[in-house]
């Protein structure tokens, strides 16, 4: 029997979200704006902001960092001085907090694995008169119980080149970023809001400047404009990179809550209200829109950017499911038509989604209704033999009802983050005997933690950390699973090594197996020939309604210190053809990158990236230098029952 598959974003970022474990001020701001409704008519949320990761033990290890003894991973910004009091400027102790330890810069370094930090804010309310300075493999991480607030002071004004609040690239005078967009990887912003309402509305300001790629994410941020008459205020500008995942964003007023164009994303879950556009998309490859709620403002989407010496659209597809739009005029705007080019620029998918008191639900195209467009609408090119145009209804399509929610809508669910577990839930694995240093054996001191946290439905914290294994770790139902900035599992030696018997590292479940497990913000990867690794396979039967998950996991295979696969172990030939030329056989990594078996059930990906890597992210000559490296193959799905969702 075929299983259910809903694949909303192919091969890079895999997404979706769950109700019961958003933070608080964003679910009932989310749901308030939805239903027009007020704060008040939603339960009070939780008023402690007692939150286990700013009290747990921190014990991170960087072991390939310069001074690994010294430096650290965790990093509380009031303990470099900022005060949360929404009069001193915490701007200076904040770009500490970031900058501090010799870490991986804009303009000084490309990328590296070797200066992971989580930046935390404790609740409070954080006044900066400049830019924040995000660092590469850097996480952002708010209270989600007590949202910490960043308010620009009224001076608010950054050096030339950097843009918004936060700045996740800045630019030099040349007009470079300071990252390479594309290969800007591995970094989280989560559990802010981003207060501009004092900030003069006729002066331009940004929330977050986020040009970025894949294995990021940002999560649960309200962002609070003017939305007087004139206002220049902006969410995210974003505008360029090759990301990438947003979810859980609120956008309050502002002349474009989102004004965003990169390669491809997927996002969900996001509200817009008063704003003058909602969503300003300047250009894409692909994009995927899903659960989103556009409230009066005077245009929901506009995707009609063009260039302006060619005249040639610069948007390629948008694809919007399970959304609302309403007390919107315009509700898409679109300037695709039988004479524009590309032929296949302007694509635009609709689909399960509400429009009501807009008066043109898709300008520029003629439509026999707007039932028509809620249901099932389409307007591009067909992927057929003819290549003929669509402009119109489509065919009804029937969802599987084991994908769905109770509304109708495809099933989703946003990253756990624990925020009402105390502290005396969670057991760290180096408190637990593994060391993470790169080149101990950790597997024996893994299985105990993962094994004895399972049995006490504990939640296992890998402290960050270089995790080596020789043997498969098999991860039991009812484990729960949290990394801080993206600890690796590195599989290591001949247990690996052999292609004609493959093994997985990580093994979620085994066939027969019934429940779920939940696993975030980690990295698995392969250190050396390991032709028979497997590195993440599911076995697990899960209830549709509480589906096994995934969040902000990644394989990572070859390209890092310590995987024994860099520029040096494995350069590219571009003079040498393969075949004739025998495959470098120490540079067979992977034999898979993810296997979802036959008998797994309830299976849920979001934000997971399959990389095998192309370049060294920790290239000693600073210049991304491509590099060789074999896998197999990429991800296998079997399931013969499913759900799974992508």
């Amino acid at each position: 029997m075929l299983f259910a598959l809903a694949l909303t974003f192919a091969s890079i970022a895999f997404a979706q979200h769950w109700h019961h474990g958003r933070p608080h001020l964003n679910q009932h701001a989310h749901r308030a704006l939805m239903s027009n409704a007020t704060e008040d008519s939603f339960p009070t949320p939780n008023t402690s902001c007692d939150y286990w990761l700013e009290n747990i033990n921190h014990q991170g290890l960087s072991p390939f960092h310069g001074n690994p003894s010294s430096y650290q991973v965790f990093r509380n910004v009031k303990d470099y001085g900022a005060v949360g009091d929404g009069v001193s400027d915490d701007t200076l102790a904040i770009n500490s907090a970031i900058s501090s330890g010799d870490r991986c810069s804009p303009f000084n370094c490309e990328s590296s694995t070797t200066t992971p930090a989580v930046v935390y804010f404790p609740a409070g309310t954080y006044l900066v008169s400049s830019s924040i300075i995000v660092f590469y493999e850097t996480q952002l991480i708010g209270n989600p119980n007590c949202l910490p607030i960043l308010k620009p002071s009224l001076d608010f004004k950054s050096p030339p080149g950097r843009i918004g609040i936060i700045d996740g690239d800045s630019y030099d005078p040349s007009g470079l970023l300071g990252f390479s967009s594309t290969n800007t990887f591995y970094r989280q912003v989560r559990n802010f809001i981003i207060d501009m309402t004092s900030f003069p509305a006729s002066r331009s300001i940004r929330g977050i400047h986020w040009p970025t790629g894949q294995a990021t994410s940002l999560q649960n941020i309200v962002f609070q404009m003017s939305d007087a008459p004139g206002t220049q205020h902006e969410g995210i500008f974003m505008e360029e990179g090759s990301g990438g995942f947003m979810a859980d964003l609120v956008f309050e007023g502002g002349l474009n809550g989102a004004n965003w164009g990169n390669q491809q994303f997927t996002m969900r879950n996001l509200t817009f209200s008063n704003a003058v556009t909602a969503i300003n998309q300047i250009w894409d490859w692909g994009w995927t829109y899903k659960s989103v709620a556009i409230n009066n403002c005077s245009t929901g989407l506009n995707m009609s950017s063009a260039d302006p010496a060619t005249g040639q659209l610069t948007v390629g597809s948008v694809t919007l499911i399970d959304s609302s739009i309403e007390n919107t005029p315009i509700g898409v705007a679109t300037a695709r038509n039988v004479n524009s080019l590309p032929p296949t620029a302007g694509s635009l998918i609709i689909e399960n989604v509400d429009f009501n008191n807009v008066a043109s639900p898709v300008s520029g195209v003629s439509t026999p209704s707007i039932n028509e467009i809620s249901s099932r609408f389409g307007a591009g090119r067909a992927y057929t033999p003819d290549g003929h145009t669509i402009d119109g209804a489509l065919e009804h399509l029937i969802r599987p009802t084991s994908l769905l929610q109770s509304d109708g809508r495809f099933y989703e669910r946003s990253k756990p983050q624990y925020s009402t577990e105390p502290l005396e839930m969670f057991y760290s694995v180096r408190s637990g005997g593994a060391r993470g240093d790169g080149v101990t054996d950790d597997t024996a001191a893994l299985q105990r933690v993962i094994n004895l946290a399972a049995s006490l439905h504990k939640i296992v914290f890998f402290d960050f950390g270089i995790y080596r294994v020789t043997r498969t770790l098999y991860v039991p139902p009812g484990s729960r699973i949290v990394g801080e900035s993206y600890p690796v599992i590195l599989s290591s030696g001949r247990f690996f090594a052999n292609m004609n018997r493959p093994q997985p590292v990580i093994r979620i479940g085994i066939p027969g197996d019934k429940g779920s497990v939940e696993w975030s913000d980690m990295i698995v990867s392969t250190q050396g020939s390991q032709a028979g690794a497997i590195l993440i396979e599911i076995n697990i039967e899960s209830p549709p309604d509480s589906p096994t998950g995934l969040w902000d996991v990644h394989t990572r295979i070859g390209g890092f210190t310590g995987s024994h696969l860099q520029q040096v172990d494995c350069p590219k030939t571009p003079n040498v053809a393969t075949p004739p030329a025998a495959v470098n056989r120490r540079c067979i990594a992977a034999f898979m990158a993810m296997h979802i078996t036959k008998p797994a059930a309830g299976i849920y990906l979001e934000n997971v990236w399959l990389w095998t890597a192309d370049h060294d992210l920790d290239d000693p000559s600073g210049q991304n230098t491509q590099i060789t490296i074999y896998t197999g193959r990429g991800l296998l799905i079997e399931s013969q029952n499913g759900p799974v969702w992508l």
